[in-house]
C-alpha cells in the first residue's frame, strides 16, 4: 500500500480537515482518503455525463435522406399549404379580410 506525505499545507486547511475528521469520527489520514475518493468518484461521474454541445455535435450529420435539398423544401412547403388550407385552423386576420 502506498504512503503519501503532504508538505506545505496551509495551517487553516489542515485545521478545517482535522475538525471535519473529528466530526466524522475519522483520523486526518482517513479523512484525506475519504475526501480524495469522493472527489475522484464525482469527477468520474461528471466526465461521463455528456454536455449538451457534445450531444449536438454527435448528432451533426446524422440525418439521412435520399431526397435532394430541393425535394425536401418542396415537400415541406406542400405539407404546410395542405395544413393551412385544409385543416380549418384560424389564420391571423389581415387588413384585406377585415
Amino acid at each position: 500500500m502506498a504512503n503519501l506525505h503532504i508538505k506545505g499545507m496551509n495551517d487553516d486547511y489542515y485545521a478545517q480537515i482535522k475538525a471535519l475528521a473529528c466530526s466524522e469520527n475519522r483520523s486526518v489520514s482517513q479523512q484525506i482518503l475519504f475526501m480524495t475518493k469522493e472527489y475522484l468518484l464525482k469527477r468520474q461521474q461528471a466526465q461521463s455525463v455528456k454536455m449538451p454541445a457534445q450531444v449536438l455535435l454527435e448528432l451533426s450529420g446524422s440525418w439521412e435522406d435520399d431526397r435532394t435539398a430541393d425535394e425536401i423544401i418542396a415537400d415541406l412547403k406542400q405539407s404546410r399549404e395542405k395544413h393551412i388550407s385544409g385543416s380549418g385552423c384560424f389564420l391571423p386576420a389581415t387588413p384585406e379580410k377585415l
